[in-house]
C-alpha cells in the first residue's frame, strides 16, 4: 500500500516531436498535460527548428521555479508569437534571393538574441516579492513585439521593468525586500492600452514620474499605473505624440468667430472616452468635444483634421435639428445619420470649396464587393460606398439601387431650398426599405474602410421621449456634477509638487461662474462711509488728467511749428550764422496702457471681525475694492474683479465678479455686495487662471494683484509648505509671460511667508481697518 509510486507514463501523442518536446521538458504539472499538445503545435509550426531547444530547455527551467502552471503556460502560448513577430521583423531585411535560409536564421538570431534577457528577469522576478508578475511579462511581450518589432527595442523593454521593479518593490524593516511592487502587475497588464498611444520613450517618461511622485504612496501608485487616476491620465496625454488639443483651441475659436460669425463660441474639450485611444468627435451640451491628441494621416496633418472635425461639428451646430429616435430603428437611425453627415459635408463644400481635396484625402478607400454577404451585414459598407459616390464625383457605382439615391440626394440639394434634417430622415427612410439584405441581421458587421475621420458620433441628432426603468430611482448628482450645473464647464491646471520638483498635471479642478447679485446700495454705503478717501482720490485723478500730451520738439517734419525754435532761427540768420532748420513740433497724445486684474481670497476667515471694531474683514476689503473699481473706471483703464475659494483639489471655484468689457455700475456692485466667505485658499490654480485672460490683453502694462488675508491652505494638503511653493511657482511663471504681480496681505504675522512667494512685491497691511488707504496708495503709484 505504502510501496513505491509506477512510473508515469507518457501520453500518447502521435506526432513524434510533440512527444520529443514533452519529454525534454520533463514536467509534472497536471495542468500543463492537456493543453501541450495544442501549446506545442504553435510552437514547432512558428519557431525554426534550431530554436526549439532552447524553447524546451526554458519551460524546463520556468517549471522548475516552482510557482505553478501559470508560468510555464504563458511562456508555452506566448513565447512563439514573440519570436515568431521579431523574426518577420528581421527577415523583412533579408536578400530576396536567400529568403528560404535568411528565414531560419532570422527566427534563432531573433529568439537567441533577446532569450537571456528575458530569461534574467524571470529569474530575479522568481527571486523577489514579484513572482506573480512573471506570466503578465510574458503576456506583455506580445504586445512589445508587435509594436516596437526590433530586438533592441525588446532589450529597452526589459530594462525598463527590470528598474521599475527594483525601484518599487520595498520592505517594511530589514534589508530583505518583502513588498511586492504595488504598480508592476497593474503596469503589465494595461501594457496594450500604453503601448497603443506611446512610444517607448513616452512609455519610459510616463513611467518615470509616477515612480517618482508616488514612490511612498502605495495606493497612490496602484491607481495610477491602473490608468485609474486623473493624474496618470494627464501625464499619458502629455506624453503622446501628436499635435494637442490645447494647442490648436485659440485657433479654432478665431475659425469660428471668422467663419461662422456666432455671438459666442462652443467650448473645446477633449472628448468623452472610455479608453485611451478614441477620437471620434462629439457635441457635448455647449461643448465641442474634440480628441486631445491627434497624429498625421498620411498627407493631412493633424491640424487640418481638427480643422475639418471642428468644421463639420459647426456645421451641425448651424444647420442640423433634432429628430424622436424612439420611433426609429437603429438601421434607419445610422442610414438618418450618413445622409445628414453627407449633407453637411456638400453645404460645407458648397461654402468652402477647397474643402472637397482634404475630405477626400481623408475617405477611406472603399470598393463594391469588399464585403461578403454570406458572412457579414453589409449595411455599413453600403453606406461607406454611397458616401463616397455623393463627395466623389470620379467613383462610379454599379448598384443601380444606390445609384438612385445618390442621384435623389444630389437632386434635393440642388433644389433652390436647401433640405433640412427632415428632408434627409425621409430619404434615409426610404433608402433603408429599398436596399435592405436578408445579410443585414447577421451578427458580424463589416466595418473596413466604414470609419469616417472628420464625423461625429452625431448623439446631438436624437432625442428620446420614452422614460426608462433607471429613471425610477435617478441616482443623485455627485458634488462635481452639481458644480458643473451652475458653471462653466471645469478646467484642469497643474499643480507644483516641491518634493518631486515636478508639475503635476490637470491636478486641480476649477470651476468658474458668475457670482449672484444682491442690492448695490451696500457699495454705496460702504463708499459713504470713506467718504474723505473718496475726494482725495477725486482730486489727485483730476490732477492726473492733463498729462495726456506729449510734445516732441526738434523736428523737421512735424505736426505744427515751434514758436521758440522759429524765433531762434530767424536770430540766427539775421545775424549771418546758419539757422537750424529742425524748427517744428509734433504733438502725440499720452496716455497708460495698463490693465489690472483683482482676485479676492473669499476663504471663511473673510468673516472675522476687524480687531476693535464691528466690521467684518469683509466690509473692508470690499470698500477697498470699489474705491479702486470707482478710480479706474473714472480713468477709463480696465479692470477684471474676481474670487476665489476651494474644498480640495476637486473643487476650486473661482466667481466672476466684473470682466474686463464691463463697466463699473450697479450690476457689478450687486456681485460685489453678495459676497458669502467660504472654504479655503488654494491660491496658485486661482492664479493662474486669472492670468490667463490678462496675458491675452493687448495692453502694455498688465497687472495681478491678489488681495489675501492669509497664506495658501486647503483640507486635503497637509504639508504646509506644499501649497506656498505651488503658489511662488505660479508667480514666476506668471511673470514670465510679462504680468506683473501684487500681493496685498492682511495679515503682519505672514510676512515672511507671502514675501518667500511673491519676493518684494508685497503690500503688509498692519492695520486692516486702512486697507482702503493702502489701496488708494497703490492705485495712485500705478495711476503715476
Amino acid at each position: 500500500m505504502y510501496g513505491k509510486q509506477p512510473p508515469r507514463q507518457a501520453p500518447a501523442w502521435t506526432d513524434a516531436r510533440v512527444l520529443s518536446g514533452w519529454r525534454e521538458l520533463d514536467c509534472q504539472l497536471p495542468a500543463l498535460e492537456p493543453v501541450f499538445e495544442a501549446c506545442a503545435a504553435q510552437a514547432l509550426n512558428l519557431l525554426s527548428p534550431s530554436s526549439l531547444p532552447d524553447f524546451w530547455r526554458v519551460g524546463r527551467q520556468i517549471a522548475r521555479l516552482g510557482r505553478g502552471a501559470e508560468p510555464v503556460l504563458a511562456w508555452f502560448t506566448h513565447w512563439p508569437v514573440v519570436a515568431s513577430v521579431l523574426a518577420q521583423a528581421t527577415r523583412a531585411n533579408a536578400e530576396a534571393e536567400a529568403e528560404a535560409e535568411a528565414e531560419a536564421e532570422a527566427e534563432a538570431e531573433a529568439g537567441a538574441a533577446v532569450l537571456p534577457d528575458v530569461w534574467a528577469l524571470i529569474q530575479q522576478m522568481n527571486q523577489s516579492p514579484n513572482s506573480a508578475a512573471i506570466a503578465p511579462l510574458m503576456e506583455s511581450l506580445v504586445t512589445v513585439a508587435q509594436r516596437l518589432h526590433t530586438v533592441d527595442a525588446m532589450r529597452q523593454y526589459l530594462r525598463l521593468i527590470q528598474n521599475f521593479m527594483v525601484q518599487t518593490t520595498t520592505s517594511i524593516h530589514g534589508r530583505q525586500l518583502t513588498q511586492p511592487s504595488p504598480g508592476l502587475l497593474p503596469l503589465l497588464r494595461h501594457m496594450p492600452q500604453l503601448l497603443a498611444v506611446l512610444s517607448l520613450h513616452g512609455l519610459q517618461q510616463w513611467m518615470h514620474y509616477g515612480t517618482r511622485v508616488h514612490a511612498g504612496h502605495p495606493h497612490n501608485q496602484a491607481a495610477y499605473f491602473s490608468l485609474r487616476s486623473d493624474e496618470s491620465q494627464a501625464v499619458l496625454q502629455r506624453e503622446r505624440e501628436g499635435t494637442r488639443l490645447g494647442d490648436m483651441e485659440r485657433a479654432l475659436r478665431l475659425s469660428d468667430q471668422a467663419f461662422w460669425q456666432s455671438e459666442r463660441s462652443f467650448f473645446m474639450m477633449p472628448s468623452e472616452h472610455t479608453g485611451v485611444a478614441r477620437t471620434s468627435p462629439c457635441v457635448q451640451g455647449d461643448a465641442f468635444g474634440l480628441p486631445d491628441v491627434l497624429v498625421d494621416v498620411g498627407e493631412v496633418p493633424a491640424s487640418m483634421r481638427y480643422r475639418l472635425m471642428h468644421a463639420h461639428l459647426a456645421g451641425h451646430r448651424a444647420w442640423s435639428a433634432t429628430c424622436v429616435a424612439d420611433n426609429w430603428s437603429p438601421t434607419q437611425r445610422l442610414a438618418v445619420e450618413a445622409f445628414e453627415d453627407a449633407r453637411i459635408d456638400v453645404l460645407l463644400m458648397r461654402q468652402w470649396p477647397g474643402l472637397r481635396s482634404w475630405f477626400l484625402r481623408l475617405l477611406p478607400a472603399v470598393q463594391e464587393g469588399a464585403c461578403d454577404a454570406s458572412t457579414h451585414a453589409c449595411l455599413r459598407h453600403r453606406l461607406a460606398l454611397w458616401t463616397r459616390a455623393v463627395l466623389d464625383p470620379h467613383f462610379q457605382l454599379q448598384d443601380a439601387n444606390l445609384r438612385g439615391f445618390v442621384t435623389a440626394f444630389q437632386t434635393a440639394m440642388a433644389e433652390r431650398t436647401t433640405p433640412t434634417t427632415a428632408d434627409m430622415a425621409r430619404l434615409a427612410l426610404h433608402y433603408v426599405a429599398r436596399t435592405r439584405q436578408p445579410s443585414d441581421q447577421l451578427a458580424q458587421v463589416f466595418f473596413e474602410g466604414t470609419q469616417i475621420d472628420w464625423r461625429d458620433d452625431n448623439r446631438h441628432l436624437w432625442r428620446f421621449i420614452e422614460d426608462g426603468d433607471e429613471e425610477d430611482n435617478p441616482a443623485r448628482p455627485s458634488p462635481s456634477q452639481a458644480l458643473e450645473l451652475s458653471s462653466l464647464p471645469p478646467q484642469l491646471y497643474p499643480e507644483w509638487d516641491y518634493l518631486t520638483q515636478t508639475l503635476r498635471p490637470a491636478w486641480v479642478k476649477l470651476y468658474e461662474c458668475l457670482h449672484p447679485s444682491t442690492q448695490a446700495g451696500v457699495i454705496d454705503q460702504l463708499l459713504q462711509q470713506h467718504r474723505g478717501l473718496t475726494q482725495r482720490l477725486m482730486r489727485a485723478l483730476q490732477q492726473l488728467q492733463p498729462q495726456g500730451r506729449e510734445r516732441i520738439r526738434h523736428l523737421e517734419h512735424g505736426s505744427e511749428l515751434d514758436a521758440d525754435m522759429a524765433l531762434q532761427a530767424w536770430v540766427d540768420w539775421s545775424s549771418g550764422h546758419t539757422p537750424d532748420v529742425r524748427v517744428e513740433q509734433y504733438i502725440q497724445p499720452r496716455s497708460r496702457d495698463v490693465a489690472v486684474q483683482l482676485v479676492m481670497d473669499l476663504s471663511a476667515s473673510l468673516g472675522d471681525k476687524v480687531a476693535g471694531g464691528e466690521q467684518t474683514v469683509l466690509q473692508v476689503s470690499q470698500a477697498a475694492v470699489a474705491l479702486l473699481a470707482w478710480a479706474l473706471d473714472c480713468m477709463g483703464d480696465p479692470l477684471a474683479l474676481g474670487g476665489f475659494y476651494s474644498d480640495t483639489r476637486e473643487h476650486v471655484r473661482y466667481m466672476h465678479l466684473k470682466g474686463f468689457d464691463e463697466t463699473w455700475d450697479d450690476t457689478v456692485k450687486a456681485r460685489l455686495a453678495a459676497i458669502v466667505p467660504s472654504g479655503s485658499t488654494r491660491m496658485g490654480a486661482a492664479l493662474r487662471h486669472a492670468s490667463r485672460t490678462l496675458v491675452r490683453r493687448p495692453n502694455a502694462k498688465k497687472l495681478l494683484l491678489i488681495l489675501t488675508d492669509g497664506e495658501p491652505s486647503d483640507v486635503d494638503v497637509r504639508d504646509p509648505c506644499y501649497l506656498r511653493e505651488d503658489t511662488r511657482k505660479a508667480v514666476q511663471d506668471i511673470q514670465a509671460e510679462g504680468v506683473f504681480v501684487w500681493c496685498i496681505q492682511l495679515h503682519a504675522t505672514h510676512d515672511e511667508t507671502v514675501r518667500a512667494m511673491y519676493g518684494a512685491h508685497v503690500t503688509l497691511v498692519d492695520q486692516i481697518e486702512r486697507l482702503p488707504e493702502h489701496m488708494v496708495a497703490l492705485l495712485l503709484r500705478i495711476l503715476r
